[in-house]
């Protein structure tokens, strides 16, 4: 195939599922060279590089929509500038983090509070102080 992969060569090589390539591609997120004589897309290595810049994204916690918007040709809006788009959805990412952070620790919170409140309970099998209907009515 002279050189190029096709979106099962290219997931083998990612890792990265083929419907994920597929909504990639769609979305103009990997370079492809269209299709074979066969109908199977076409890529060529540069498309391996775009998944993998892609994952290193995701895994810095931005949305597939944030990187589009990275990769769009309107830069208008941040100055004409990727590295400072960039910068900006680093910034939205992180904020989103650490609000999941925060809700985290608050449920860490109510899970002390309640082992506190029911330490004795919780060493039992009786869950009648929680007011579980079933075993409460078959004591009754």
């Amino acid at each position: 195939m002279n050189g190029h992969m096709t979106i099962g060569d290219l997931s083998a090589r990612t890792g990265v599922p083929v419907k994920a390539l597929r909504e990639y591609t769609d979305l103009g997120l990997i370079y492809t060279l269209g299709r074979s004589p066969a109908g199977y897309r076409l890529y060529t290595d540069d498309a391996e590089w775009c998944v993998r810049f892609i994952g290193e994204l995701r895994g810095l916690g931005l949305t597939i929509a944030e990187i589009c918007q990275l990769t769009s040709t309107d830069r208008d809006d941040h100055g004409g500038s990727v590295g400072a788009h960039l910068a900006e959805l680093l910034q939205r990412s992180r904020q989103r983090l650490r609000q999941r952070i925060a809700d985290a620790e608050q449920i860490l919170d109510r899970i002390d509070a309640f082992e506190t409140a029911h330490r004795a309970h919780l060493a039992t099998d009786d869950l009648c102080w929680a007011g579980d209907p079933c075993g409460c009515e078959l004591r009754a």
